[in-house]
């Protein structure tokens, strides 16, 4: 179907899910968009409006949840044949609809048909550059399979209920301990509550802070699993641009509306990479104390550090209780172990853990057992320092490749730290160089799905843990072979 026309204006100070939201609504309510018709999918919608996918499922999500949108399992999402507020019209006809059965969504679930895997499965042979995955060759087996084989033996405890949800003692301890010495972050073993994760750290928080329609502010670009999971609780996002410092803090105070929670990666931006400088992060925490606002520190990589002073974790220098620490393993260990964890303010730590155990009940407690041994005894921080010098080597590798076969089309952003950059190639046809790239081999992935409104083309995300200095090399000149091939 032809929708009638939006008019989305880029310059507007209104957000564009704003504008499309309210364009949507008033075809609905003025009857342009009859009842009962079903709405193309968000993706076909994005390529014509020109907007993110995400864009577009949060406007969707917003409608559902008002009532002027129904979602089917199986059928699409169609216009509400009852709107809010309104007894239905005589002789409106629904459009028909696919045989079987179909069920009402709610608006989390709505968001959950057109929404993108987090982790597209990968295609075997190929060399891909999405970001997130350590090197599983140079991680210390040995010494995790000591670990494991330990309480494996130590008889039944390691199979039972956990006795805390918050986690098993001796490893809140040894995060507890690490986090003091690494990251200056200020918290005792009780304020530290094992989770699945740093996604399901997100989500109880969203649980226990976001009521529907509360104001949550996001990087943009930023994180696409936290916009997804504010939205999907309700949160009214607005997206804060970030520049070469990180998140722009000034641009808070101009956000409509008290602002709930602010959700932030100081340490390395994701995805951009800038790092939030101490005066920035001093203007965050002043205005969080000013709004009462609570900020979400996610602290996904800040053990990969290449240039400059380490700077200490925006929770660190928190002196009223205003910032949630969160940080997962999946980066500095290996994504299958599940564990992350929340360091929570004192007035929140204990509604954070009755949300953990209604949740789940507790993570896996042989794992984390394991765990706090792999601490405990310095092969974690032995296994980082490991990591660090094969990382800057390995960053190094693809800064060189760059330069080498692409050369000044190639604009670098977000290289000091962390285990991923982004690469900007100008003039380049987004799509068309997706695809060839693909037949030659090599997986690119965008960074348009991490900006709310659609971002920016040609703009891409490069990791480069996993991949050797060969493979980098060779993956980059298969790149520029492509990239030579669409332009000409």
């Amino acid at each position: 179907m032809e929708l009638p026309l939006i008019e989305l204006d880029p310059e507007s100070g209104l957000p564009l899910y704003r504008q499309l939201y309210e364009g949507l609504r008033r075809a609905i309510v003025s009857g342009r968009l009859a009842r009962g018709t079903r709405l193309p999918s968000t993706r076909a919608l994005a390529e014509v409006l020109g907007v993110s996918r995400t864009t577009l499922t949060s406007t969707f999500a917003q409608l559902v949840s008002e009532g002027y949108l129904e979602a089917a399992v199986g059928s699409g999402t169609f216009v509400s044949t009852e709107l809010p507020d309104e007894t239905p019209r005589g002789g409106a006809a629904a459009t028909p609809r696919e045989s079987g059965p179909s069920f009402r969504l709610s608006a989390y679930g709505a968001t959950l048909l057109e929404a993108e895997p987090l982790e597209p499965p990968r295609v075997p042979g190929t060399i891909d550059f999405r970001d997130g995955r350590p090197a599983f060759d140079h991680f210390p087996y040995a010494a995790w399979r000591r670990c494991i084989a330990r309480h494996l033996r130590g008889g039944t405890h390691a199979f039972d209920y956990s006795p805390d949800p918050a986690g098993l003692r001796p490893l809140r301890e040894a995060i507890a301990a690490y986090l003091g010495r690494a990251r200056a972050v200020h918290c005792d073993p009780a304020d530290v509550v094992i989770v699945t994760g740093s996604q399901q750290a997100i989500d109880l928080v969203a649980r226990i802070l976001i009521e529907p329609r509360d104001v949550v502010a996001l990087e943009d670009p930023g994180y696409p699993g936290a916009q997804r999971t504010f939205s999907a609780h309700g949160a009214d996002v607005r997206g804060v641009p970030v520049d070469g410092e990180g998140l722009r803090v000034d641009l808070l105070r101009e956000l409509d509306g008290p602002v709930r929670l602010v959700y932030v990666t100081p340490s390395h931006q994701f995805p951009l990479g800038a790092v939030l400088p101490l005066w920035r992060r001093l203007e965050l925490l002043r205005w969080a104390e000013q709004t009462e606002a609570i900020i979400v520190e996610d602290d996904y990589d800040s053990a990969y550090r290449y240039e400059g002073r380490p700077i200490p974790a925006l929770q660190g220098l928190d002196t009223h209780g205003r910032v949630v620490y969160v940080g997962t393993f999946s980066k500095t260990m290996f994504p299958a172990l599940r564990i992350g964890y929340v360091v929570a303010p004192r007035r929140l730590r204990d509604v954070v853990i009755a949300a953990k155990a209604f949740s789940d009940r507790q993570s896996p407690v042989l794992e984390q057992h394991a765990l706090a041994d792999f601490i405990a005894e310095g092969s974690f921080e032995r296994h980082l320092r490991r990591m660090r010098v094969l990382y800057r080597e390995r960053r190094a590798a693809l800064l060189a490749a760059l330069r080498r076969h692409i050369g000044e089309d190639a604009e670098v952003v977000g290289e000091r730290a962390g285990m991923h950059l982004v690469v900007r190639l100008r003039g380049v046809d987004e799509a068309a160089l997706v695809q060839r790239a693909r037949r030659a081999g090599v997986v690119l992935t965008s960074t348009r799905a991490h900006y709310l409104d659609g971002g920016l083309r040609g703009e891409f995300v490069f990791g480069f843990a996993e991949h050797t200095q060969e493979t980098i090399d060779e993956g980059v000149a298969r790149l520029a072979a492509a990239l030579r091939a669409v332009s000409s």
